[in-house]
């Protein structure tokens, strides 16, 4: 199977006769696809053996567990208008029991979600960068001291045909007990904060080079071969030539030559050239 191969981790349960379990990492290569698969395995297994077995069974089996990184951890199914969240608490005999609620995206709905982790002293939570609709809840929830996993959606994509809402926060939130979960990282607010500036700045120069050309395109589409002539068509020169075109309709060399400034006054014919018997249509003009 192709893809990049990553390094993960998974913790095995040994028996030993007294009546300790030995948890012994053991390290092995998977592509990302397999990763997922993998993910759906383990997690379907420990969730059938948490709820099939006792702890005194599964010693005696040999069961292979999973390690629970966090016994109580919230996993979040973030959509435009509400979250699905789902507290797993994992008892010290392993068992784990889910509670399900649903909160609308509005900022008393989030509040409530917030007091509703703390509540069930729960400060652990995994949840999907959905868009930037995540964004919300984590403002809410970094103020509060909450620990926030952000993670990709394709490290917590579920099994097809059984996708929903509250399954998917189930889900995650099996996932991210065993610290399955690939995170993203997220920057201190400083830094986004810059970032936010930087990528608008970015925005702001694609802008300006966008109609820069589309300027260019409506000097050619007119017969105005002003950007041939000047090695600059943003100049001085060549703005206050393209005003005098713009706003005058007999075209006068006389009134044209006063415009050429400095150096450009060299090629003054090749200007006059290049902007007589111009054909300016309406719609070119904005």
């Amino acid at each position: 199977m192709g893809g990049v191969k990553t390094r993960r981790t998974i913790c095995v349960v040994a028996c030993s006769s007294t009546n300790n379990w030995d948890f012994e990492p053991v390290h092995f290569s998977l592509t990302k696809q397999s990763h997922c698969l993998a993910q759906a395995t383990v997690t379907a297994v420990v969730t059938f053996i948490d709820r099939t077995f006792t702890v005194r069974s599964k010693y005696l089996l040999g069961v292979i567990l999973m390690k629970i990184v966090y016994p109580i951890c919230c996993g979040v199914d973030v959509h435009k208008k509400m979250i699905v969240a789902t507290i797993a608490s994992t008892s010290k005999n392993g068992v784990t029991h889910y509670l399900t609620e649903t909160f609308s995206t509005l900022n008393p709905d989030l509040f409530r979600f917030r007091d509703w982790l703390i509540s069930h002293d729960c400060y652990d939570i995994c949840m999907e960068s959905t868009g930037k609709y995540w964004i919300p809840l984590f403002n809410i929830l970094e103020q509060s001291k909450i620990h926030v996993l952000l993670t990709h959606p394709m490290y917590v994509r579920a099994i097809k045909g059984k996708k929903t809402d509250k399954k998917d926060s189930k889900w995650i939130a099996d996932l991210f007990k065993h610290d399955l979960v690939h995170s993203s990282f997220i920057p201190p607010p400083e830094i986004r904060a810059l970032r936010e500036l930087a990528r608008y700045r970015y925005k702001l120069v694609c802008m300006r080079s966008s109609e820069k050309n589309r300027y260019q395109d409506c000097m050619t589409i007119s017969n105005i071969g002003l950007a041939s002539v000047l090695s600059d068509p943003f100049g001085k020169t060549a703005q206050d030539v393209m005003k005098q075109v713009l706003t005058s309709s007999v075209f006068d060399a006389a009134q044209y030559e006063k415009l050429i400034h400095k150096t450009a006054k060299k090629k003054t014919e090749l200007i006059l050239a290049s902007i007589r018997d111009c054909n300016i249509q309406s719609e070119q003009r904005f």
